[in-house]
This record gives C-alpha cells, structure tokens and sequence, in this order.
C-alpha cells in the first residue's frame, strides 16, 4: 500500500457516513426523502475525496489497500446528489478496472442507471425489499453477476423482476423523489 493516511483517512470518512446512517435509521429518520444530516455528510465525503483523487488518482487497492479502496467506492455510492461526479468516478473506475473490486463498479453503474430511470445491469438495486429495479437482460443477470463476484439470484427473484417498460411507472410513484432527480441534474 503506497498511501498509508489517506487509506486511514477514507476509512474514517465510510465508517462515520455508515454511523450516521445507522443512528438515524435507529430513529426512524431515514424513511422518507433525502435525510439532510445524511446529504450534508455524502457532500463533505465527496468533497474529500475530489481532494484525494486530485492528490493521488482514483483510490485503487494497491494504492490504498482494500478496505480504503471499498470505503472510497462507498463515498462514491453515496454521493447521489451529485450525478457528474458519481458518474465521474465510475469512468475512472473502469480505466482502473484491473486494481479495484469488480463488485464495486457493478453497484456503481446500477445505481447510476437506476437515478437515470434506466434498466441496471447486475440487479444491485432494489425497489422494495424482494424486488428489484427492471433489468436490461433477466435472461442474463446471472451470467453479469457471477462475473463481478455477486450471487446468483434465484429464478423467484428473477421472476419478480418488472419488465424495462415499467420504469415510468414505477419512477411515477414518487412525486418528492422525481423533483430531487430533477434538481440534482439526475434528469
């Protein structure tokens, strides 16, 4: 590992935002809408590491070790009030792609395609807690997801998937989570 204090550093940063979150998921807090202390510690996270990846590139595991490397990858999953860098970092995760977990850009890019209102890829995220966003190619999941080192899904859980042309409708049922896509430049 060449970047002993910044590793330490991106740790610190992922453990305090995973704090957070848990404290105000304790309470109750998280249910609706985008928490503010919670966006308030994804933009000072962001910030910080626009600073690292201006210092050292992007956080790559023999640069920072693995767990550094994760914690720079939760910053950047976290970071949903800011589309150009989330998508920013995913381009530099994939010039990196050799030096980072395949996992961690399989989650990055969903995610994105998910704030996109676009079919995700390797089923990472979720519309509710047995279902999962529509997907480009059901058909497929399993063959993408083995190939980043998630999990097969079962054939039930592939079954539940809606289909791509129900993304509107499924996007159209949250009237608060449209307009903050809107006015974080997400559509």
């Amino acid at each position: 590992m060449l970047y002993q204090e910044i590793a330490t550093k991106l740790i610190q940063l992922a453990e305090n935002d995973l704090s957070i979150r848990q404290r105000l998921l304790n309470r109750g807090e998280l249910s609706k809408g985008y928490h503010p202390e919670m966006e308030a510690v994804h933009k000072a996270n962001s910030k910080e590491l626009k600073i690292i990846i201006s210092e050292i590139g992007y956080p790559t595991v023999n640069k920072v070790g693995y767990k550094a490397s994760d914690a720079a990858w939760l910053i950047i999953q976290h970071a949903i009030s800011e589309p150009d860098f989330m998508q920013e970092c995913y381009s530099l995760m994939l010039e990196n792609r050799q030096d980072i977990a395949p996992k961690n850009i399989a989650y990055l890019y969903d995610r994105i395609q998910v704030y996109k209102s676009k079919p995700q890829k390797y089923g990472t995220q979720m519309i509710s807690r047995d279902v999962l966003f529509p997907v480009e190619n059901p058909l497929k999941i399993n063959i993408y997801r083995s190939k980043v080192g998630l999990p097969n899904l079962s054939d039930e859980q592939i079954m539940l998937i809606p289909s791509r042309d129900q993304i509107q409708l499924i996007d159209s049922q949250d009237k608060d989570y449209n307009v903050w896509r809107k006015k974080t430049g997400w559509i």
